[in-house]
């Protein structure tokens, strides 16, 4: 009696498989943001037309005549609400991914390559705003001062960017002991220059990921403090306040609330997706 040899897998095939369809995913996701990038872009001129009332006009259902979504209580268009929305939804949170971003490589770089001291004050400093809740001093900061957008952008900014220094510095840590460091430092370059001009190239794949992931983050809580009245003027354009406007509007047009919903998801998704996939991508390209 012969004995069958186990079949051995395919696994050319479902490599193929399941890197078509991340590249599709990957392409879906680039193309959204495009999208809505162009939107933001454009979205001041949009303003204007997107807070014009007509009481006559309230609460159109979707597909009505010139308002493919319906309108709100004010007779809003809801569509042109959610494209004015855009500009507030995504310009604050590339603010806040960006700003944490440059101070994590400053100061996550000076802790990770100098060490010592200068580690273990900025380490303290670290660990003090990581105990700070961020939705909650916000809405703490709001509530003293009456922060308006541009002033929730900014707490936000120092609010994130204690994680991206433990981030970058992790990075810089696990590179400063390499070979071409140790030949920088031979031929007397400056600390500056061998930090930010050779250890900070090299964590750029982290960097990236960490900035688009950051960027998804802060549009989700960019938006729920909108939700709760922080941040944006009431009457704005945000996807935040629509979700918030929309609540009472549910059984009349639910798409007031539904759209910037999904909005908010597809985005973050598609930010999440594309900034994994440009992560590895540089990872393979570094190893090579």
């Amino acid at each position: 009696m012969t004995t069958a040899l186990p079949r051995t897998p395919r696994t050319g095939a479902g490599t193929f498989t399941a890197r078509k369809r991340r590249d599709w995913t990957v392409v879906t996701s680039a193309v959204l943001l495009v999208a809505v990038t162009i939107t933001a872009a454009i979205s001041p001129l949009l303003v204007g037309l997107a807070t014009k009332q007509s009481i006559l006009d309230s609460l159109l259902p979707p597909g009505s005549p010139g308002h493919l979504l319906g309108t709100d209580e004010l007779g809003r268009d809801i569509l042109l609400l959610t494209l004015a929305g855009s500009g507030s939804a995504i310009a604050g949170p590339a603010v806040i991914a960006v700003g944490s971003m440059l101070l994590a490589i400053v100061f996550g770089t000076l802790a990770g390559y100098l060490g010592g001291i200068t580690d273990t004050v900025i380490g303290r400093i670290v660990d003090v705003l990581l105990s700070l809740p961020v939705m909650l001093l916000a809405i703490v900061v709001a509530g003293i001062f009456g922060a308006g957008y541009w002033v929730t952008v900014a707490l936000l900014v120092l609010l994130f960017c204690p994680s991206d220094i433990r981030i970058v510095r992790a990075g810089v840590t696990e590179q400063t002991p390499r070979p071409y460091v140790e030949a920088a430092q031979m031929l007397s370059l400056s600390p500056a220059r061998i930090m930010y001009r050779h250890i900070v190239p090299n964590v750029w794949p982290l960097i990236l990921t960490n900035l688009l992931l950051n960027l998804g983050i802060a549009i989700v809580t960019l938006s729920s403090l909108s939700f709760l009245g922080i941040g944006v003027a009431p009457g704005t354009p945000d996807w935040g306040r629509q979700i918030s406007d929309g609540r009472s509007l549910m059984g009349d047009n639910p798409a007031m609330l539904i759209v910037p919903a999904l909005l908010i998801v597809f985005v973050t998704m598609a930010i999440n997706l594309l900034g994994d996939h440009l992560g590895e991508r540089l990872r393979e390209r570094g190893l090579q």
